[in-house]
């Protein structure tokens, strides 16, 4: 008599058939999320970057983007969508699937600075989208044309002081995060400039260096080479300490006696609204894991910025302090677009 052989010990069963046999068995529950989040990811993955190329979120995006490519094996696309502050390339974002294959480079200028400034967004910098990884921090640096009679941000601020309006100085846009620093520096110091808004960080540093302009206050990886070139020269960070990439250059609170002044950009992935909680930690372990490599670590330090490896409820946390901070600015500084 010829026994019969049952069907979990035969060799032969495919994948599929023993995910089936599980979930018949009452394992689903069990199984599910783990075979879900193998799947991840297993096609390519969009990277918004919401302002044009050459700037810093282009320059760390694109950075982040090589990383996680390396990691996983499936490409991480950058895609520069700018406009509005940033904005037009977030709401792309918030209206996304949640299912992790689309993806936000967000900014300070575009999550936490464009709702003061623009009251009608399509999109709510808190419920629209979900933290998932802080990636660096940047400093600020302003930088000034070799032309302009000064040697320092004190002489700057005296300069300024004494020629009201004669200083024009670029950002990369209405609202952007160069513009509100140095918004921010001349109403803590009482000078009056000239803005000149540019669709984008690179048009407003080439305007600086062909002396269209005299001044920008942007993030220093955006303007690194053009000083290390000795084509525009550095007055003054924004952060609360000196920046290593640039130990010579004092803080603003240094140079003019602001105690408390910053405004240093942050740069961090999000995503839409609702992703999976698998999804989200995965992301965030593989880009924390890339910002501790020396590759990428290097890289940042070279360029300026500093990596912030973190969970999503920090970078989270640190979402809602700088959206009431500079909202705060915004409205007691009435600045509008």
């Amino acid at each position: 008599m010829t026994a019969l052989r049952s069907p979990l010990n035969s060799a032969s069963l495919d994948r599929r058939q023993w995910v089936q046999l599980a979930l018949a068995g009452g394992l689903g529950a069990t199984l599910a999320p783990a075979f879900a989040q193998a799947k991840y990811p297993n096609k390519a993955i969009r990277m918004i970057i919401p302002f044009t190329p050459g700037g810093s979120a282009d320059i760390l995006g694109r950075a982040i983007g090589h990383e996680l490519t390396t990691a996983w094996g499936q490409s991480v696309v950058p895609e520069n969508i700018a406009g509005a502050g940033g904005s037009i390339g977030a709401d792309r974002v918030a209206k996304a699937a949640g299912d992790g294959y689309t993806l936000l480079m967000g900014h300070v200028g575009t999550l936490a600075i464009t709702p003061g400034l623009y009251p009608k967004l399509p999109y709510d910098p808190l419920k629209s989208f979900t933290p998932i990884a802080w990636v660096a921090r940047v400093p600020n640096v302003l930088v000034v044309h070799p032309s302009l009679p000064v040697k320092d941000l004190a002489s700057f601020i005296a300069y300024a002081k004494a020629n009201p309006g004669k200083i024009n100085y670029s950002s990369g846009g209405n609202g952007s995060a160069a513009h509100m620093t140095m918004a921010y520096l001349a109403q803590q110091t009482g000078i009056d400039m000239q803005h000149v808004p540019y669709k984008g960080t690179a048009p407003a540093v080439n305007d600086l260096v062909a002396g269209q302009v005299q001044a920008l206050f942007t993030g220093v990886p955006a303007v690194l080479a053009q000083l290390r070139a000795g084509q525009i020269k550095a007055s003054a960070v924004s952060s609360p300490q000196r920046v290593s990439i640039l130990p010579d250059v004092p803080t603003v609170a240094e140079a003019a006696a602001l105690r408390g002044f910053e405004a240093d950009q942050w740069y961090g992935v999000v995503g839409p609204a609702r992703m999976p909680a698998d999804v989200v930690a995965r992301i965030n372990a593989q880009i924390n894991a890339s910002l501790k490599s020396p590759a990428i670590l290097e890289r940042l330090q070279n360029e300026g910025a500093q990596p912030m490896p973190s969970s999503p409820a920090v970078f989270g946390e640190l979402i809602a302090k700088d959206l009431a901070r500079w909202g705060k600015v915004i409205k007691d500084n009435h600045m509008t677009l």
